[in-house]
């Protein structure tokens, strides 16, 4: 069997399913491709402010509000000896708050909703390759759970299979590890515990000493979400000690006090689960004939929950560049310069913020905080000094930036915004820093996002 479509999702997460809503709302032919049957299991249940924007462009915000969903108003964090709370309506934040997902449900949610909008979903369907003649992707095989398969021809590709990464990871090898962040994460579910402390709704987050932090997100079936993130030496080393994966996760729990007053009464109802972190990116995140988005095209760290942000993100920003094409208002080598830019400046500007975060605390000299420091390796390719200017604001003398841009990045970081707490970022959070590029002003390639009637991408004045 083969079918011709004018744009191709392959992968039916967040970002896919952001892409292919946007799309369809457009009146664009749409095929998405899932290789499970939703709902799934999925890790990353903690979502940002910034995501109701996103929300609110694919009409999906009520569906997600009436869902029942706990609301996340703020986050705890019990760091370096230090504690303190951020609130979500603090002025300047895109929303008062965001959500603590069960991801299955949430993923079910958006896929439904991009079938409603007109997109044609089919899952327990894989793809299998993609034909790239000249290195132009044309084509797509895949075959079905049924024994099912054929081949599907598209004007324009989204890849959209996560970590899988068919195109990147598998067939083109763009994939870059970076040396920061090779962390480890076991997690389970608990139920009888106490309240997070903070703000309603709030993520936990605290550190250990020498060897990791763990985070904590309830979630409304009524179990928390309980976990280690540790680097990749330390946590081996402290199962070949412990002799599992179970006593290296049960004792870290037991190291965090407050942690532990919260799990005091609680039962641990699933198993512990595992997945290496690693932090990656790609040598483009477009080309010809094809977007990745979300995770296919890189993967940062959970401390500050930023994936599904980055997925939905590129979704939006892809859709939005393929549209523009399709309508023959730009060239797609303009479209895809536009979308390479706004994408890869959002992953820098959170990849320094992580960095930051570990860096400017208490206990940054133990192991595990050395090991999250960005390599001079990391460093190429990124345009530090470009995300120098984007972050940091009123800076008179930037001549030093061009050879030592990291440095100063962290010392400025480090000093908080005029009325914000000294800890953590000082209000150097992610909120201002993913601003959607919808003027002039936020310009990359000429063009910036218009989000009406449906978004598109439109010429900057020059």
């Amino acid at each position: 069997m083969r079918e011709r479509t004018q744009v191709l999702i392959a992968g039916g997460g967040p970002a896919g399913t952001t892409a292919a809503t946007v799309l369809a709302q457009q009146g664009f032919d749409v095929v998405l491709l899932e290789r499970e049957r939703f709902p799934r299991y999925h890790i990353g249940e903690s979502l940002l402010p910034s995501l109701l924007p996103v929300l609110d462009i694919l009409d999906a915000r009520e569906a997600v509000e009436r869902h029942g969903f706990v609301r996340k108003t703020g986050a705890f964090y019990g760091w370096g000896g230090q504690e303190w709370a951020l609130r979500f309506d603090e002025p300047g934040r895109p929303a008062t708050h965001s959500f603590q997902v069960v991801r299955s449900e949430f993923d079910h949610l958006l896929l439904q909703h991009a079938r409603h909008q007109g997109a044609d979903v089919r899952q327990e369907t894989r793809v299998r390759h993609i034909a790239m003649p000249a290195g132009h992707a044309t084509s797509a095989s895949w075959s079905a759970n049924d024994g099912r398969d054929g081949e599907i021809d598209f004007t324009h590709l989204i890849d959209a299979t996560g970590r899988a990464g068919i195109l990147g990871a598998r067939q083109l090898g763009t994939r870059r590890l970076h040396d920061v962040f090779r962390n480890v994460a076991a997690w389970g579910y608990w139920r009888g515990s106490t309240p997070v402390p903070g703000p309603e709704g709030a993520i936990g987050v605290f550190s250990l000493p020498d060897a990791g932090w763990l985070w904590a997100i309830p979630l409304h079936d009524g179990t928390l979400s309980v976990g280690l993130v540790a680097d990749k030496r330390s946590f081996n080393q402290a199962k070949d000690h412990l002799g599992s994966v179970d006593a290296v996760y049960h004792h870290a729990l037991a190291r965090s006090p407050l942690l532990a007053r919260i799990l005091h009464s609680a039962q641990q109802v699933s198993a512990v689960k595992v997945e290496s972190d690693y932090s990656y990116t790609n040598d483009a995140f477009c080309g010809p004939g094809y977007y990745l988005v979300g995770d296919a095209a890189c993967f940062l760290d959970p401390l500050l929950s930023t994936g599904v942000h980055l997925a939905m993100y590129s979704g939006l920003l892809s859709a939005a560049a393929i549209a523009t094409v399709l309508r023959g208002e730009t060239d797609e080598t303009t479209a895809r310069r536009f979308y390479q830019t706004t994408y890869q400046r959002a992953y820098e500007r959170l990849l320094i913020l992580v960095g930051a975060f570990y860096r400017i605390h208490d206990g940054r000299d133990t192991y595990f905080r050395r090991a999250q420091r960005l390599t001079h390796r990391d460093q190429r390719g990124l345009r530090l000094h470009e995300s120098f200017l984007n972050i940091i604001t009123g800076t008179e003398d930037l001549q030093d930036a061009q050879e030592h841009s990291l440095d100063l990045l962290y010392e400025k970081l480090q000093s908080p915004l005029n009325g914000h707490h000294p800890n953590g970022l000082g209000g150097h959070g992610t909120s201002h820093m993913l601003p959607l590029p919808t003027t002039p002003d936020h310009a990359a390639a000429g063009l910036y996002l218009s989000l009406t009637p449906h978004p598109t991408l439109r010429p900057a004045p020059s």
